[in-house]
Protein backbone atom coordinates (compact mmCIF):
# COMPACT_ATOMS: atom_id res chain seq x y z
CA UNK A 1 0.00 0.00 0.00
CA UNK A 2 3.05 2.58 1.13
CA UNK A 3 4.68 1.84 -2.44
CA UNK A 4 1.46 2.28 -4.70
CA UNK A 5 1.21 5.80 -2.43
CA UNK A 6 4.87 6.70 -3.23
CA UNK A 7 4.28 5.99 -6.91
CA UNK A 8 1.25 8.46 -7.31
CA UNK A 9 3.08 10.90 -5.31
CA UNK A 10 5.64 10.56 -7.87
CA UNK A 11 3.77 10.46 -10.87
CA UNK A 12 1.88 13.36 -9.76
CA UNK A 13 4.69 15.54 -9.28
CA UNK A 14 6.26 14.80 -12.62
CA UNK A 15 2.76 15.63 -14.14
CA UNK A 16 3.37 18.93 -11.94
CA UNK A 17 6.83 19.65 -13.16
CA UNK A 18 5.91 18.36 -17.27
CA UNK A 19 2.84 21.22 -16.70
CA UNK A 20 5.24 23.77 -15.11
CA UNK A 21 7.86 22.68 -18.11
CA UNK A 22 5.11 23.55 -20.67
CA UNK A 23 4.27 26.72 -18.79
CA UNK A 24 7.74 27.95 -18.91
CA UNK A 25 8.56 27.03 -22.54
CA UNK A 26 5.24 28.79 -23.65
CA UNK A 27 5.77 32.12 -21.56
CA UNK A 28 9.37 32.35 -22.40
CA UNK A 29 9.98 30.56 -25.77
CA UNK A 30 7.42 30.64 -28.11
CA UNK A 31 7.01 34.04 -28.25
CA UNK A 32 10.78 34.29 -29.78
CA UNK A 33 9.61 31.76 -32.66
CA UNK A 34 9.82 34.48 -35.33
CA UNK A 35 12.79 36.07 -34.30
CA UNK A 36 14.72 32.70 -34.14
CA UNK A 37 13.48 31.83 -37.45
CA UNK A 38 14.83 35.30 -38.74
CA UNK A 39 18.30 34.36 -37.26
CA UNK A 40 18.31 31.01 -38.29
CA UNK A 41 17.42 32.03 -41.93
CA UNK A 42 19.94 34.60 -41.45
CA UNK A 43 22.43 31.81 -41.19
CA UNK A 44 21.10 29.20 -43.73
CA UNK A 45 20.76 31.45 -46.20
CA UNK A 46 17.11 28.95 -46.83
CA UNK A 47 13.92 28.96 -46.12
CA UNK A 48 13.41 24.98 -45.55
CA UNK A 49 16.71 25.03 -43.58
CA UNK A 50 15.56 27.45 -41.36
CA UNK A 51 12.84 25.90 -40.82
CA UNK A 52 14.43 22.80 -39.62
CA UNK A 53 17.04 24.54 -37.84
CA UNK A 54 13.90 26.68 -35.72
CA UNK A 55 12.20 23.09 -35.15
CA UNK A 56 15.19 21.68 -33.79
CA UNK A 57 16.24 24.23 -31.63
CA UNK A 58 12.83 24.39 -29.85
CA UNK A 59 13.16 20.70 -29.50
CA UNK A 60 16.30 20.51 -27.68
CA UNK A 61 15.02 23.64 -25.88
CA UNK A 62 11.78 22.12 -25.11
CA UNK A 63 13.52 18.68 -23.81
CA UNK A 64 16.33 21.06 -21.90
CA UNK A 65 14.55 23.45 -20.56
CA UNK A 66 15.14 22.49 -16.90
CA UNK A 67 18.58 23.43 -17.47
CA UNK A 68 17.37 27.01 -18.15
CA UNK A 69 17.94 29.59 -15.36
CA UNK A 70 15.10 31.67 -14.84
CA UNK A 71 15.51 35.77 -14.40
CA UNK A 72 18.60 34.94 -17.48
CA UNK A 73 18.05 35.93 -21.07
CA UNK A 74 15.81 33.58 -22.74
CA UNK A 75 17.14 34.56 -26.08
CA UNK A 76 20.06 34.54 -25.75
CA UNK A 77 19.92 31.02 -23.92
CA UNK A 78 17.79 30.15 -27.41
CA UNK A 79 19.89 31.77 -29.46
CA UNK A 80 22.95 29.59 -28.33
CA UNK A 81 21.14 26.32 -29.01
CA UNK A 82 20.14 27.08 -32.61
CA UNK A 83 24.13 28.74 -33.06
CA UNK A 84 24.93 25.05 -31.96
CA UNK A 85 22.44 23.21 -34.07
CA UNK A 86 23.69 25.59 -37.14
CA UNK A 87 27.36 24.32 -36.41
CA UNK A 88 26.51 21.12 -35.57
CA UNK A 89 24.59 20.43 -38.87
CA UNK A 90 27.45 22.64 -40.97
CA UNK A 91 30.01 20.01 -39.65
CA UNK A 92 27.63 17.37 -40.70
CA UNK A 93 27.14 18.33 -44.16
CA UNK A 94 31.50 19.08 -44.70
CA UNK A 95 31.66 15.40 -43.86
CA UNK A 96 28.85 13.91 -45.58
CA UNK A 97 27.72 16.11 -48.86
CA UNK A 98 25.13 16.41 -50.70
CA UNK A 99 25.33 13.61 -53.70
CA UNK A 100 23.89 15.56 -57.22
CA UNK A 101 21.62 13.22 -59.46
CA UNK A 102 22.67 15.08 -62.51
CA UNK A 103 19.70 13.26 -64.79
CA UNK A 104 16.94 14.89 -61.97
CA UNK A 105 19.15 18.37 -62.81
CA UNK A 106 18.90 17.93 -66.49
CA UNK A 107 15.56 16.63 -66.66
CA UNK A 108 14.54 19.75 -64.62
CA UNK A 109 16.42 21.95 -66.83
CA UNK A 110 14.38 20.83 -70.16
CA UNK A 111 11.67 20.47 -68.29
CA UNK A 112 8.87 23.96 -68.61
CA UNK A 113 9.56 24.64 -65.70
CA UNK A 114 12.90 26.16 -66.12
CA UNK A 115 12.12 28.68 -68.75
CA UNK A 116 10.10 30.65 -65.94
CA UNK A 117 11.18 32.97 -63.36
CA UNK A 118 12.17 31.43 -60.27
CA UNK A 119 13.89 32.68 -57.32
CA UNK A 120 15.76 30.97 -54.86
CA UNK A 121 13.82 31.88 -52.16
CA UNK A 122 10.33 34.31 -50.98
CA UNK A 123 12.45 35.21 -47.69
CA UNK A 124 15.43 36.20 -49.38
CA UNK A 125 13.43 39.15 -51.94
CA UNK A 126 11.46 40.16 -48.46
CA UNK A 127 14.63 40.82 -46.57
CA UNK A 128 16.70 42.33 -49.45
CA UNK A 129 13.41 44.63 -49.73
CA UNK A 130 13.61 46.20 -46.02
CA UNK A 131 17.80 46.54 -45.92
CA UNK A 132 18.23 47.57 -49.78
CA UNK A 133 19.85 44.83 -52.26
CA UNK A 134 23.54 45.97 -51.41
CA UNK A 135 23.50 46.00 -47.97
CA UNK A 136 21.58 42.27 -48.05
CA UNK A 137 24.42 40.84 -50.59
CA UNK A 138 27.26 41.94 -48.42
CA UNK A 139 25.76 41.01 -45.44
CA UNK A 140 25.42 37.60 -46.69
CA UNK A 141 28.70 37.08 -48.75
CA UNK A 142 30.71 37.27 -45.03
CA UNK A 143 32.32 34.53 -43.51
CA UNK A 144 29.27 32.74 -41.28
CA UNK A 145 31.41 33.67 -38.40
CA UNK A 146 31.37 37.19 -39.26
CA UNK A 147 28.11 37.48 -40.51
CA UNK A 148 26.63 36.11 -37.02
CA UNK A 149 28.54 38.86 -35.09
CA UNK A 150 26.94 41.25 -37.23
CA UNK A 151 23.14 40.02 -36.88
CA UNK A 152 23.72 39.03 -33.05
CA UNK A 153 24.90 42.80 -32.55
CA UNK A 154 23.56 45.12 -34.82
CA UNK A 155 20.29 43.28 -36.27
CA UNK A 156 19.46 41.21 -32.70
CA UNK A 157 20.79 44.07 -30.67
CA UNK A 158 22.72 41.30 -27.81
CA UNK A 159 25.24 42.99 -25.97
CA UNK A 160 28.90 41.52 -26.47
CA UNK A 161 28.37 39.63 -22.38
CA UNK A 162 25.40 37.71 -24.04
CA UNK A 163 27.12 37.11 -27.50
CA UNK A 164 30.07 35.76 -25.62
CA UNK A 165 27.81 33.49 -24.08
CA UNK A 166 26.00 32.34 -27.31
CA UNK A 167 29.34 32.08 -29.59
CA UNK A 168 30.87 30.43 -26.26
CA UNK A 169 34.23 32.77 -27.13
CA UNK A 170 35.55 35.38 -25.10
CA UNK A 171 34.57 39.43 -25.23
CA UNK A 172 37.65 40.08 -26.13
CA UNK A 173 36.76 38.16 -29.46
CA UNK A 174 33.57 38.75 -29.97
CA UNK A 175 34.16 42.93 -29.87
CA UNK A 176 37.31 41.52 -32.37
CA UNK A 177 35.42 39.63 -35.02
CA UNK A 178 32.32 42.72 -34.46
CA UNK A 179 35.23 45.14 -35.54
CA UNK A 180 36.47 42.90 -38.11
CA UNK A 181 33.07 41.74 -39.65
CA UNK A 182 32.07 45.94 -40.03
CA UNK A 183 35.25 46.73 -41.52
CA UNK A 184 34.61 43.81 -44.37
CA UNK A 185 30.90 44.60 -44.39
CA UNK A 186 32.01 48.47 -44.90
CA UNK A 187 34.48 47.79 -47.47
CA UNK A 188 31.65 45.56 -49.53
CA UNK A 189 29.71 48.73 -49.22
CA UNK A 190 32.00 51.65 -49.83
CA UNK A 191 30.58 51.80 -53.67
CA UNK A 192 26.87 51.59 -52.95
CA UNK A 193 27.78 54.14 -50.17
CA UNK A 194 29.65 56.75 -52.88
CA UNK A 195 26.78 56.43 -54.99
CA UNK A 196 23.92 57.18 -53.02
CA UNK A 197 25.51 59.65 -50.64
CA UNK A 198 28.17 61.20 -52.77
Amino acid sequence: MENLEEETLIEETDAMSEKKKEALFSQLFLPLLDTAYNFAFRLTLNESDAQDLVQDTFLKAYRFSNSFQIGTNAKAWLFRILKNSFINEYRRKLKNPATVDYQEVEQFYNSEEADTKMTTDLRVEVLQDMIGDEVAHALNSLDIDFRTVIILCDIEGFTYEEMSKILDIPIGTVRSRLHRARNILKEKLKNYAKKYYG
